[in-house]
């Protein structure tokens, strides 16, 4: 298979496989505190505060339409609330809605071109639209406002990597794990990155890590079977898949892999140079309260 063609697969594999990642909200493992929310009284007007807190958590809880109603009453009150436009872009994005989504995001970000989560978010959608480099700049300028933002960083790697420059998107999680220690979510792109620019082996490595957490999401499970298939090694990779997919969507990720050994003319203890992704992750949905 020759580079460039090799290049173009890999590609269009890592964009096929993009819409299932981005849809779900559960897409990164890193940590946010989510501000516990009391109940409301019958009698009481609760405070802008208090009803963006209750957004964020129904959006925490994939509640959107309940998130929708409180974002909608919020911006209804204050048509320039960066949060809640945020949040309105954040619940369009939840349900697969990204070109309204980013309409908000940039209604938002017009408006305070400092605030971070709206920004993120207009780089999400840029990734989800295949539109790499704009998703690249934007996430150049929420890291020049909040440098070594974890977010920001795996965000950017993961547009690197779908652009094909896994050079560049391994030194940036690198540089960024070594801001950010133990960054479930960029430990995750980084393996991923090692397994698609042909190093399964070291990206398995990373990956375990990743694994040993025990709010770990499905992806990362899948990608570190990603890995061990590529190595040839289709016994640890079926026991992990089976943690989360029915055996015919084991068997077919099992034919994948083989299918990928074959592709390179190679056998199946060596490394794949033509790998596909299964999953990448990219930042999780911000809640809009969250500066």
């Amino acid at each position: 298979m020759k580079p460039s063609f090799q290049r173009t697969a890999r590609i269009a594999a890592l964009a096929s496989m993009l819409a299932l990642v981005l849809a779900a909200t559960g897409c990164t493992t890193t940590v946010r505190q989510v501000t516990e929310t009391r109940p409301v009284l019958r009698n009481s007007a609760p405070s802008t505060m208090s009803e963006l807190r209750i957004a964020d958590t129904a959006l925490e809880s994939n509640n959107f339409e309940l998130a929708t109603s409180l974002y909608e009453k919020i911006v209804q009150a204050d048509p320039k609330s960066v949060p809640g436009l945020t949040g309105l872009g954040n619940t369009l994005y939840g349900v697969g809605d990204f070109t309204r989504a980013g309409v908000y995001y940039q209604r938002a970000s017009q408006i305070d071109p400092k605030a971070t989560p709206p920004l993120i978010g207009i780089a999400r959608v840029a990734i989800h639209q295949r539109r790499f480099a704009d998703a690249i700049a934007t996430y150049h300028r929420v890291l020049a406002i909040t440098p070594n933002d974890p977010l920001a960083c795996a965000g950017l790697g993961a547009a690197l990597d779908l652009s094909g420059d896994h050079a560049r998107a391994q030194a940036l999680l690198r540089e960024a794990l070594i801001a950010n220690p133990g960054d479930p979510m960029l430990s995750l792109n980084l393996g991923l990155s090692l397994t698609l620019s042909g190093d399964p082996r070291q990206g398995a490595n990373v990956l375990l890590d990743v694994t040993r957490f025990p709010a770990a999401p499905p992806q990362a499970r899948q990608n570190l079977a990603l890995a061990y298939g590529l190595l040839g090694n289709d016994e640890a990779a079926a026991a992990i898949l089976s943690r989360d997919l029915p055996k015919a969507s084991v068997r077919d990720n099992l034919r994948y892999y083989e299918l990928q050994r074959e592709r390179d003319g190679q056998t199946s203890a060596q490394p794949s140079k033509s790998v596909a992704v299964s999953a990448i992750a990219t930042p999780k949905v911000q809640t809009a309260s969250v500066k």
